[in-house]
C-alpha cells in the first residue's frame, strides 16, 4: 500500500510540476499518434528532452522517475533512429544515454555509449563533437578513479583543438583538466589549468569586442561615404539649377534688347 501511494505521489508531482511542462509533454505524445513509425524518432527525442531535465529536480525519487522517463523515451528514439540508419539521431540518443547512466553511476554503459557517440563523430569528422564526448568520456573515468585514462582521453581532446586552432574548445578542455586535476588532490596544476581557461576566454572576449571596433569602423567609413557622395550630388544639383536659371535670364535679357 505505501508503495501504491508513493507510486501515485510521483506521478502527480510529474504532472503538476509545471503547466507549460505538462502541457509539452501532453502536446508531444498526442503528436506520436499521429505520426508515421519513421518520423517518431525525433518526437521521442523531445519527449526524452524534457525528462533529461532532471537535474534541476531537487526530489530524488521524482528525479528518479525523470530519468526513468527519459531513458525509455531515449530507447524508443534510438530503435526508430538504427531501424532507419539516422547516425546524427543515434548520436544524440547515445549522448542521452551515457547521461542517465552516468547520473545513475552505472559507468560501464556510461561509458560504452559514449564511446559509441565518439565513434559517430570521428567518422564524421565532426571535430566538436569528437571533442565533447571526449571531455565526457574523461568525466566518466574521472569518476571511477580511472584518473590516467581520463587524462588521455583530455590530452587527446587538447591535442585537437590546438591543431585546429579551436580556443573556445580549448578553453573547455582546460576546464575539465581542472575538474581533474580537483579529483587528484593536484590544486596547482587545476589552478594552471583556470588561469588558462580565463585567459582563453578573455583573449575571445577581446577577438569579439575588436571585431565589433572593425565592423562598426567600416560602418562609420561606409556612412561617411554615402554622405559625401549625397553632399556632391546636391552640390551638383545645385550648380545645375542655378545655370539653369542664369541660362533663363540671359536668354530673357537677350530677347529684351533685340526688341
Amino acid at each position: 500500500m505505501k508503495r501504491l501511494l508513493t507510486c501515485l505521489i510521483f506521478i502527480a508531482l510529474a504532472t503538476t510540476k509545471s503547466s507549460a511542462y505538462a502541457g509539452d509533454l501532453d502536446s508531444l505524445k498526442q503528436k506520436l499518434q499521429l505520426t508515421n513509425d519513421s518520423l517518431k524518432g525525433p518526437i521521442y527525442t523531445e519527449i526524452a528532452a524534457q525528462y533529461l531535465n532532471y537535474d534541476t529536480v531537487a526530489n530524488r525519487n521524482l528525479r528518479r522517475y525523470y530519468q526513468n522517463e527519459a531513458l525509455n523515451y531515449t530507447m524508443l528514439a534510438l530503435h526508430v533512429y538504427s531501424a532507419y540508419n539516422d547516425s546524427l539521431g543515434l548520436r544524440t540518443s547515445y549522448n542521452s544515454l551515457s547521461k542517465i547512466y552516468r547520473s545513475q553511476h552505472k559507468y560501464p554503459q556510461a561509458k560504452w555509449f559514449i564511446l559509441q557517440s565518439n565513434t559517430i563523430s570521428r567518422q564524421k569528422k565532426d571535430i566538436p563533437n569528437i571533442i565533447a564526448s571526449l571531455i565526457e568520456l574523461s568525466a566518466i573515468k574521472t569518476d571511477i578513479k580511472d584518473y590516467t585514462l581520463a587524462m588521455g582521453d583530455l590530452n587527446e581532446a587538447l591535442n585537437i583543438v590546438v591543431k585546429n586552432k579551436d580556443p573556445k574548445n580549448e578553453s573547455t578542455v582546460q576546464v575539465a583538466y581542472a575538474n581533474l586535476y580537483r579529483r587528484m588532490n593536484n590544486y596547482d596544476k587545476a589552478a594552471i589549468a583556470i588561469k588558462r581557461h580565463e585567459f582563453l576566454d578573455d583573449s575571445i572576449r577581446q577577438a569579439e569586442i575588436d571585431k565589433l571596433a572593425m565592423v562598426a569602423k567600416k560602418d562609420s567609413i561606409k556612412i561617411k561615404k554615402q554622405d559625401s557622395v549625397i553632399a556632391k550630388k546636391k552640390v551638383y544639383t545645385s550648380s545645375l539649377k542655378t545655370n539653369f536659371r542664369r541660362g533663363r535670364m540671359l536668354a530673357s535679357a537677350r530677347h529684351i534688347v533685340s526688341l
